[in-house]
């Protein structure tokens, strides 16, 4: 008996050290990332599959909020050599020089090159890189206005369509909302990548043909006027500009609860939209007004990146390659209601019955073939950053009364041209 119990216990002894091997064995990596919908939770689903299949790894995602997370957090943590393995991120202009080098772990680089347009590849890289791949696109995303369709109904007043001006929009939502008791007409998100569509549609023009950049163009100060107007006149919520903090604010709380009648924003709001709003009104997505500079949007979206500093570059490979392939991130796409960044998806089973959601893919669809040159070279050039968050920055100075508008131009021109001179 005492010889089958030593038995027992010298089986039981071997189990549990084959069992701490084997969670020794287990890598462990983090992502860092943020959602404006249900992106984490449908990446946290895939993750879940791929753990199945890869018992050697485990992904750990930290859903941070963007504005303090990723535009202020996590640029200081990559910085100081203590970031996650891997991110989604919209500035990736700042981590040049710190992202991972897929090529040599990836299982076919040439794949890569073929799924993803080579100007999203690019734009990750410095100036002395050729052909090193630290990440994709995940997501495409396209500015645009939405609507509040119940309340034009309530109001008796037709939607318009055709080439209708910023100013004429702003003039009928204000209509919309004396006739209904709402309490905003119309809003902009607090950012400069939100401006800029609106602002090139007025005839703005940022780069010059000999490489220059001018800030102070017509257009742009014409954009300038009708949003602070807005503000002056009470037709936006304040604080989304104002009071915010210096934090990003979006006006998309406002929408949602029917406070809002036309609102300034983007592809990425479908999502929100189709699951927060549900049937307490109808809403849908409207071409960008359209003006002297034509009718564009901006074009955006996110990226997944992979950092130079992580510990296990071969088993975050996996992860990266896994996450980018074509069965896994179609269902990505098509369950969070964003447009492909992929070129090779094929046709898209969008998961959702909402047929306000569908109406609103399809509108932001047929606004990309419409995005200006300008819009382009804005986002994939390197110089969104530096150009987006002086224009936020200065025209809430503006707002606030701190300056004028002529004295907000010499400024934003200043601190365009001081951002340059470090590049």
């Amino acid at each position: 008996m005492k010889s089958r119990g030593l038995l027992f216990l010298l089986i039981a002894l071997v189990a549990l050290g084959v069992n701490l091997v084997a969670a020794q064995d287990v890598v462990e990596l983090r992502i860092t990332w943020y959602s404006d919908g249900n992106e984490g939770e449908v990446l946290r689903g895939l993750l879940d599959e791929f753990e199945a299949a890869n018992p050697d790894i485990k992904v750990v995602v930290d859903e941070v909020d963007y504005a303090n997370g990723i535009q202020q957090l996590l640029p200081v943590q990559v910085e100081a050599g203590e970031g996650p393995d891997m991110a989604r991120i919209t500035n990736f202009d700042i981590y040049k020089g710190k992202y991972l080098d897929l090529r040599p772990l990836v299982a076919d680089a040439a794949y890569w090159e073929e799924s993803f347009p080579a100007s999203t590849l690019a734009a990750l890289r410095s100036a002395d890189d050729t052909d090193q791949i630290y990440g994709f696109q995940n997501q495409v995303t396209v500015t645009g206005p939405f609507i509040n369709r119940t309340l034009f109904e309530q109001a008796g007043i037709e939607v318009p369509t055709g080439d209708v001006t910023w100013e004429e929009w702003t003039e009928v939502s204000k209509q919309v909302a004396e006739a209904t008791g709402t309490p905003y007409a119309i809003a902009m998100d607090r950012s400069g990548h939100r401006f800029a569509g609106p602002a090139f549609s007025q005839g703005a023009t940022y780069f010059n043909e000999d490489g220059s950049i001018t800030m102070d163009t017509p257009g742009f100060r014409k954009m300038a006027e009708i949003l602070l107007g807005w503000h002056t006149s009470g037709i936006t919520p304040a604080d989304v500009w104002i009071g915010a903090g210096g934090t990003y604010n979006p006006a998309a709380p406002y929408f949602i609860n029917g406070q809002l009648v036309m609102y300034m924003s983007g592809s990425w709001q479908i999502s929100n939209f189709a699951t927060n709003i549900g049937d307490a009104f109808d809403w849908e997505a409207v071409p960008n007004p359209t003006g002297p500079g034509g009718s564009t949007g901006m074009p955006g979206g996110t990226f997944f990146v992979a950092f130079g500093d992580t510990e296990h570059p071969a088993e975050v490979a996996r992860v990266m390659d896994y996450l980018a392939s074509v069965d896994v991130l179609k269902a990505f796409t098509e369950k969070t209601l964003f447009l492909p960044a992929h070129l090779g998806l094929g046709e898209l089973n969008y998961q959702t019955d909402n047929a306000l959601a569908a109406a609103a893919l399809n509108m932001f669809v047929a606004e990309v073939p419409k995005l200006s040159e300008q819009a382009y070279k804005l986002q994939y050039g390197g110089l969104a950053f530096a150009i987006n968050d002086p224009v936020r920055d200065r025209l809430t100075q503006v707002l606030t009364g701190e300056l004028t508008l002529d004295e907000a131009m010499v400024q934003l021109q200043q601190d365009v041209d001081d951002k340059l001179a470090t590049r």
